[in-house]
């Protein structure tokens, strides 16, 4: 009996042995009919295995030098005259090649021994691309991708505001934008002391991992002489125009500017006997001398309208600006005037109006800057000006919102987390 049962299950056993062995094949066979397939679905046809690679795209790049012009410029890579009128003209509606900006790149972008385009860096941000594969071409202004940064800078006054700016790490450039933003309540020749400080919230931009320049400051804080100032930024929802207000919403502007340069040493000051340098003999000096570079930008200290913009004897080449409140404004010695400053012309406070220099009787650059009022002069470092209208009534929800984020962000920025 007991041989019996193990015959039974011995053939059980065999049986179930010769199934799964036979499961085993029919999935083995499965799997290779499958990646057999799969094979043959990725072999290239006798068709395509024939296409050739398309040749690679090749880029040649060059600087453009002073004086050159764009037919100059592409003659050495075979464009006929008549080819660059051609891309010239179609693209004069887009950007006019006549102008052409030194020390900016060109690339041309080749394929087969054929230009496919052209492009001209018109500034950090933006280039001209030229399609040079239709005829006539096309052309279209196009910006590079940017990476914005929000990032803290912080330091403390030693010697000027731009020795800190460098000292924290950053460019002249955002020394002058701060100096523009507190312009209405700081000298930052005359009011700086060491140990001033300052913290800001600027935007960084970046093309391809390199800096490429600063975007608008958002929220900034300096303390000098004691006394903190702080500036928020607030865009107008209705009008897009952006100003800098205070946390409660009063405005950081006041009549006048502090300075008409951003940037600027004072040689002589507001005097009712003074040497004169040239003359030699003592009279009054009504003004105020700021020394700087020839060629520095100067600008209106408020809004107003010119009354007279040209040669003024002993003050050399002159601006004159009637401001509302009778109040009137002087810049002499000029080097030259801004474009398009004229009698007659209408002008706002920090507005470029002319550059330094050194005409009429003057022995050095610098400009001489006047304030009279009521027909009078008088001393524009000591003069009390009246602050400007605050940020309207029907913003002032928005604004503190938003000055709390960047009140936060002045305490704990974005870099510590």
């Amino acid at each position: 009996m007991m041989t019996v049962r193990r015959r039974i299950n011995r053939k059980k056993t065999l049986a179930l042995a010769l199934i799964l062995l036979a499961v085993s094949v029919l999935t083995v066979i499965l799997l290779l009919n499958r990646n057999a397939e799969r094979v043959e679905g990725t072999r290239e046809s006798p068709e395509e295995a024939r296409i050739p690679a398309p040749p690679p795209v090749e880029t040649e790049e060059f600087m453009i030098p002073a004086g050159k012009t764009i037919t100059e410029l592409l003659a050495p890579y075979g464009f006929t005259p008549s080819r660059v009128i051609e891309i010239r003209e179609a693209t004069r509606q887009v950007y006019d090649l006549a102008r052409i900006p030194a020390g900016q790149k060109i690339r041309l972008f080749r394929q087969a021994g054929e230009y496919l385009s052209l492009q001209l860096d018109l500034d950090p941000e933006r280039y001209l691309e030229v399609d040079l594969r239709l005829s006539p071409p096309s052309a279209a202004i196009k910006s590079h991708p940017v990476t914005r940064q929000l990032v803290l800078v912080e330091g403390l006054i030693k010697d000027s505001l731009i020795a800190a700016i460098n000292q924290a790490g950053e460019q002249d450039l955002l020394a002058l934008m701060m100096a523009e933003i507190f312009g209405w309540v700081i000298d930052f020749y005359v009011d700086l002391r060491p140990d001033d400080s300052f913290r800001l919230l600027v935007e960084k931009k970046y093309i391809n991992g390199q800096f490429s320049g600063y975007g608008p400051i958002l929220a900034a804080r300096f303390t000098n002489k004691n006394q903190t100032f702080e500036a928020y930024r607030y865009v107008f929802p209705d009008s897009g125009r952006a100003d800098y207000f205070e946390a409660s919403g009063g405005s950081l502007r006041k009549e006048f500017l502090k300075s008409p340069l951003r940037y600027a040493r004072i040689t002589s000051r507001f005097s009712s006997n003074r040497l004169h340098p040239i003359r030699k003999i003592y009279r009054p000096h009504y003004g105020i001398d700021y020394a700087a570079p020839v060629g520095t930008p100067v600008q209106a200290t408020a809004d107003g309208q010119v009354t007279f913009a040209g040669w003024n004897g002993a003050a050399g080449r002159m601006v004159k600006i009637r401001h509302k409140n009778a109040y009137e404004t002087m810049y002499l010695h000029l080097r030259s005037l801004a474009p398009g400053i004229k009698v007659g012309v209408r002008v706002e406070g920090g507005q470029v109006i002319g550059y330094v220099g050194s005409s009429g009787e003057s022995t050095g650059p610098h400009l001489d800057y006047r304030l009279l009022y009521h027909g009078r002069y008088v001393n524009p470092l000591s003069w009390k000006f009246q602050p400007a209208d605050p940020l309207p009534a029907r913003y002032l929800p928005d604004f503190e919102q938003k000055v709390k984020v960047l009140q936060l962000l002045l305490l704990f920025p974005l870099n510590y987390f």
